[in-house]
């Protein structure tokens, strides 16, 4: 039986980007399918009082020098040299993240991510800009209109909001985040450990 791992991730996350980056060779190794699930991390903040890094840490410059080491370590592990941080950072993603609800109800949730993403994390752009948005999802290949009519949907707004509070139930607190199975593992650093046990289990 193929075993999957299921990443749950919001485009507002540099560390999701570089998660994500990392993944196709994880999967290629373990030969293990992946399951994206979008949850909004504003939510799970609040849901958590869990707050981002650079909130968290404010008043500790040493930690937060860390963190932006430890992304610079990664990106050159794995080759991501397009990363680049947003100069808009934080980024609202509410639009983006109710978007890729729209995209896994129409079948094309693995490119509308991969899209995002480049959006947000190489490209530079303001993704909560709507205009901004449209022309990104124009010219990556999608409807751009479509996505930001279909996002307001009620149905949409709602099952992100069951998506994000399911999360929270499970126990996650922060993005990126990946179960196998029902074992959660939280951050990119924890890439190393989800293939230990699909390795493990695969053996």
């Amino acid at each position: 039986m193929t075993q999957s791992v299921e990443f749950l991730f919001d485009f507002a996350s540099p560390n999701a980007y570089l998660a994500h980056k990392a993944l196709p060779a994880l999967l290629e190794r373990t030969s293990a399918s992946l399951v994206l699930t979008p949850c909004l991390l504003g939510g799970i903040f609040k849901a958590t009082g869990n707050k981002p890094p650079f909130v968290a840490f404010e008043g500790v410059p040493q930690k937060l020098a860390y963190e932006r080491k430890e992304i610079e370590r990664f990106i050159i592990k794995h080759g991501l040299m397009s990363f680049k941080m947003n100069s808009h950072f934080p980024v609202n993603t509410l639009l983006m993240m109710r978007a890729a609800m729209v995209a896994e109800r129409d079948g094309f949730l693995p490119e509308y991510v991969e899209a995002g993403l480049s959006c947000l994390w190489e490209k530079d752009l303001k993704m909560d800009d709507a205009e901004v948005f449209k022309n990104a999802m124009d010219a990556a290949g999608f409807d751009g209109a479509a996505l930001l009519q279909d996002s307001q949907s009620p149905d949409i707004k709602a099952a992100l909001a069951a998506n994000t509070a399911q999360a929270v139930e499970r126990g996650v607190f922060g993005i990126p985040s990946f179960f196998v199975g029902s074992e959660l593992f939280f951050g990119k650093e924890r890439l190393g450990q989800v293939e230990e046990l699909l390795s493990a289990s695969h053996s």
